[in-house]
């Protein structure tokens, strides 16, 4: 098993336990409203959707109308 640089060794917690340490963790990060910079592909595709848009391309389907398809497949 591998050495973890953590203060704690969760591994000797209970699953239980390990998941409310894991929920505490992710409320302490959204309390500081943490924001990761998007990854380059992220950026990447973002400036190439925005481009399309500029270029005239659909800006894509309504939230109704994606209901509707999916609810066809069904």
């Amino acid at each position: 098993m591998a050495q973890t640089s953590l203060p704690i060794d969760f591994r000797r917690l209970s699953v239980a336990e390990r998941i409310q340490l894991v929920e505490e963790i992710w409320d302490s990060i959204v309390e500081e409203n943490a924001v990761l910079p998007p990854t380059a592909a992220q950026c990447a595709e973002l400036d190439r959707r925005l481009s399309a848009l500029e270029a005239g391309a659909p800006p894509g389907n309504t939230w109704e109308t994606i209901k509707k398809r999916l609810s066809e497949r069904q």
